[in-house]
């Protein structure tokens, strides 16, 4: 049978309408944004839930001898939790400490049975924490006792040491978000060389702020991350600048 002249139009089909709606690439975008997000939960909780220690640089110090048989030892940790090398005295251990050339650091004490753990909190207490854990247990299966002591504590406002990590996220995030609103402001017209400029110019300008803003909360504001502000601000901005320009790009 024909469809009269006075039917309304034929009806369409709900998978006909998913095709239609769902398009080969906006299927492949949609599982690119599945995969980024699984991708990022399995980086962050794999490796905060339970962070293990992997070839981490580590200082031992002492008589030549005992450090290098020390040394040796560590080197045969199960696993390869740390990269062990011998340093010439417990102040140029504290001094690598600082200068972030090695995590930390072993002093040992021949005329004693209490051997120094030198660690850096401000670095991150999980290290920290996961240093003192291991060396304790080192320590003990070679019948000596274990003193911690921290060279470069965290500041006040940033006791667990994780201030630097989440202000870098939240620019990286900034860059990325200002990046992804500029393009979707411009709709699907295609880039050009003055368009281009004007966006990276924007992302500039962005970037300059967001730096600003983020060394202000993480240093006067909250004084997580005291001294070095303009250092600091010249890091956020770069970094904002360099994830959002890398994101138009890829746009």
């Amino acid at each position: 049978m024909t469809q009269s002249a006075g039917a309304g139009p034929r009806p369409v089909s709900f998978l006909g309408e998913v095709r239609d709606a769902v398009t080969p690439r906006a299927t492949l975008l949609v599982l690119g944004v599945i995969a980024l997000q699984l991708l990022f939960i399995a980086s962050y909780v794999g490796a905060l839930h339970h962070p293990r220690l992997r070839d981490a640089p580590f200082g031992v110090a002492g008589p030549p001898a005992a450090a290098e048989r020390t040394v040796n030892r560590l080197e045969r940790l199960s696993g390869s939790p740390l990269d062990p090398r011998a340093v010439p005295d417990a102040a140029a251990a504290r001094e690598r400490i600082r200068d972030r050339e090695i995590d930390g650091a072993l002093v040992l004490d021949p005329g004693g049975t209490t051997d120094t753990l030198l660690v850096a909190t401000g670095g991150g207490t999980s290290l920290a924490t996961a240093l003192e854990r291991l060396l304790t247990g080192v320590e003990k299966s070679g019948g000596r006792a274990l003193r911690v002591v921290d060279v470069a504590p965290a500041s006040a406002g940033d006791a667990n040491g994780l201030s630097s990590f989440y202000v870098v996220v939240g620019w990286c995030v900034g860059g990325y978000l200002c990046a992804a609103i500029l393009a979707i402001s411009a709709g699907a017209r295609a880039s050009t060389p003055r368009r281009a400029v004007i966006r990276l110019g924007t992302m500039a300008l962005v970037a300059l702020a967001g730096g600003l803003g983020g060394a202000l909360i993480v240093g006067p504001a909250l004084d997580a991350l005291p001294g070095g502000f303009a250092a600091l601000w010249g890091l956020g901005a770069l970094v904002t600048f360099a994830v959002g320009a890398a994101t138009l790009a890829l746009q």
